[in-house]
Parts: structure tokens; C-alpha cells; sequence
């Protein structure tokens, strides 16, 4: 398969036709996220008085946050043209030189889960991202040859859900960095009414506030649920969403008042249950749910953070006594320090 094909399969994984409905498309129709909005207006006011592409930008945090949307909100507000991929889908140098190869000046070339970028693949980026040349290796041996060809300036656009990961001289070559934390309240029933409005949707402030209140911070989450309260209401009420819907409809989804699922309690339990509350270690919990430990670092683990549910210690992971209460559990005895400082948190 092409380079250039997995660019385009790659987008057209990312945007189904409703994202693309509901994705805003400039920094005006964003909502929440105010100090990432703010130094992004900044940089591209500046970079267009100058008359010159923006600098190269990362986004970081957790999955769901809106990554995605603010880079073809930058290419909008640029009026560039987007070429999106992913990490995982440049497996050659060759692959990324094509890619490269094709961009013209102003353009956008978003790379998610660039962490995953193979070191081969970044030594060719380093160049392309700092001095706008393309090295390529013509031949082997001792008579290989080096041809620089010069490219437009473009601008590159990353994201990540693991900072750690990326290699430190790739991460400084972007120019920008913004971290993306989790929605207040406010902000994501801002935005779930906008998506309903936006889907023809008839919706209550109540019930937008109650999915609001279960979307765990996270727009994507909100957005997904959304849709599944909309097909409740539309099969087995009047089709208007309300308080009382809502409800239903994520009790039948097994979503509870904070947004957990039955994963996230799975989690839970398992750390209070079979090991006492922990501390023990990510690896150990994926066994017992037979899921990747990855995805509950990245996916579940952040939000039950946040929630004040999970400790992380050196250990491994502990359940706080929120948890515990949360889950209707009695608090256990502590058998030792750390467990009675982490039953204490």
C-alpha cells in the first residue's frame, strides 16, 4: 500500500460523517479548553502578520479531548490543506518521504500517535521539521550518495496520549506544546447541546446536563453518548431528550451518576476484592479483566485518577476509600502503612 494512500485511509478512519458534522471548524466555535484557544489564536495572528506558516505544534493528554478537531481547526483558520496519518502508518522512511514530498507551502501535515514514529522515520523528520530539506540516500555502501532536495514550509502538527514516549529531540522540535485537560462541567454541556442542535436533536437543559455530568470530562465521550440517548429516545420515547430519558437510557447503558462503566468498576473491583485494595501492579490488573494494559493506562486509568479513585504508588495501583464508597464497600482494615495511607487519600 502507498504512502499516500495510508494518509487517506488514515483520515477517513478518524472522520465518520457525524464527527465531521459535529467537529468544529474555527477557534470561535470551540468550546472549553480556553488557555489552549487563546495561545493558538496568538500564534497564528502572529505567524500571519508575518506572512509565514505557523510553527510546529504537539498536543498532548488524554484520548477524546479533542486533539483531532483542533488541528482542522488550525488548517481552517491557516485556510492549509490537511494531510493526516498516523505513527503507526509510516512503517518506511520511504513512506514519510512521500508524504513529504507531496505537501506545498502552508500545508498541514497532522501525524497522530506520533509517539509510534519508527527512529528511522524520525531521522528523516528531524530535518524536514527544523530546516524544511529532505535527505535521501541514493546507492550503497561506499559509493552512496546524499540528495538534499528542499521543501516547502509546511508545518507539522502532532499528537500523543503518551508525552513520555516521544523521543526527546522529536518533541523539541516542535515549537508549540499544549497540554489538553479534562472539560468542566460547563463546557461539556455547552458542547452537547451544540452537537444536538447540530443533529436536529430536541433536548432538554436538564438532559443535557445529566449526559454532560456522565461524559467523564471528555468530549468524545459526550458526543457517543449523546447518540445513544438520542437513539432511546427515538425508540422508545417521543424522541425528545430529557431528564428522565437520559436516565433510562444510560441506566440501560450501565453508566453510572459519575460516568463509569462497567469496565471502570471491573477495575475497581478487582483491585479491591482480589487484592485488597492493592497497591498491585497495571499488568496484573489486565490479566484479571483480560484487557490490555495500555489501554487502561491511557483510556480508564486517568479519568479514575482525576475522580480521586486510584492512587498510583510505587508499588502499583491502590484503591482510595472514594472508591470504596463509590462501589457501596465497606472500608477494610489497614494492615499496614501504605495501605492506611491510601485508604486515607
Amino acid at each position: 500500500m502507498s504512502a499516500e494512500k495510508r494518509v487517506v485511509s488514515g483520515s477517513q478512519r478518524k472522520t465518520d460523517r457525524d464527527n465531521i458534522a459535529l467537529r468544529p471548524r474555527r477557534l470561535a466555535d470551540m468550546l472549553g479548553q480556553d488557555r489552549v484557544r487563546e495561545n493558538l489564536s496568538i500564534l497564528i495572528e502572529a505567524a500571519a502578520a508575518r506572512s509565514e506558516p505557523i510553527d510546529h505544534v504537539l498536543f498532548y493528554g488524554p484520548p477524546g479531548l479533542g486533539k483531532t478537531s483542533l488541528a482542522y481547526v488550525i488548517a481552517n483558520e491557516v485556510a492549509g490543506n490537511i494531510r493526516v496519518t498516523a505513527g503507526p502508518a509510516i512503517e518506511r522512511a520511504g513512506d514519510l518521504a512521500a508524504i513529504l514530498t507531496h505537501l506545498k507551502q502552508g500545508d498541514i501535515l497532522f501525524i497522530d500517535e506520533v509517539h509510534r514514529l519508527g527512529k528511522a522515520v524520525e531521522e528523516i523528520l528531524y530535518p524536514a521539521m527544523e530546516d524544511f530539506v529532505l535527505d535521501i540516500v541514493i546507492g550503497k555502501g561506499p559509493a552512496a550518495k546524499t540528495l538534499r532536495l528542499n521543501l516547502p514550509r509546511f508545518t507539522v502538527i502532532g499528537a500523543t496520549t503518551r508525552l513520555a514516549l516521544l523521543a526527546a529531540p522529536l518533541r523539541d522540535r516542535f515549537g508549540a506544546r499544549f497540554r489538553l485537560d479534562f472539560y468542566e462541567q460547563k463546557p461539556m454541556q455547552r458542547i452537547v447541546l451544540r452537537a444536538a442542535r447540530l443533529l436536529n436533536v430536541e433536548i432538554s437543559d436538564d438532559g443535557a446536563q445529566e449526559i454532560a455530568r456522565r461524559a467523564r470530562g471528555t468530549p468524545r465521550v459526550g458526543l457517543r453518548l449523546l447518540r445513544r440517548v438520542r437513539d432511546y429516545a427515538e425508540a422508545r420515547a417521543d424522541g425528545v431528550i430529557t431528564l428522565a430519558v437520559t436516565q433510562a437510557a444510560l441506566a440501560l447503558m450501565e453508566i453510572d451518576t459519575l460516568g463509569l462503566d462497567d469496565i471502570d468498576r471491573r477495575i475497581l473491583r478487582i483491585i479491591i476484592e482480589k487484592y485488597s485494595g492493592g497497591p498491585v501492579g497495571l499488568d496484573t490488573i489486565a490479566a484479571a479483566i483480560s484487557e490490555d494494559s495500555a489501554t487502561i493506562m491511557d483510556v480508564y486509568e486517568p479519568y479514575l485518577i482525576q475522580l480521586g479513585f486510584i492512587d498510583r504508588t510505587p508499588r502499583g495501583r491502590a484503591c482510595t476509600r472514594h472508591a470504596y464508597r463509590h462501589l457501596g464497600i465497606s472500608l477494610p482494615e489497614a494492615d499496614d502503612d501504605e495501605s492506611q495511607r491510601a485508604l486515607l487519600l
